[in-house]
């Protein structure tokens, strides 16, 4: 098992996590119902769910 010989500084151990960054998540907007929603998710829309534009489940979400 990998042991370290010598202790890493702060330095070089902050300098190795500056990719570990937070991305914002992509957004799209639906073609048809224009909706605005997360990419290559299906999204309900008037209570049907849609993806790439099309009806997949009709009455999927009861509206009030």
């Amino acid at each position: 098992m990998a042991h370290p010989k010598r202790r890493h500084s702060s330095t070089r151990r902050d300098k190795r996590r500056t990719h570990y960054k937070a991305t914002a998540v992509t957004l799209s907007t639906d073609a048809q119902t224009g909706e605005v929603h997360e990419r290559h998710h299906a999204h309900v829309f008037e209570g049907n769910l849609f993806y790439k534009g099309q009806i997949i489940i009709e009455n999927y979400a009861k509206t009030a």
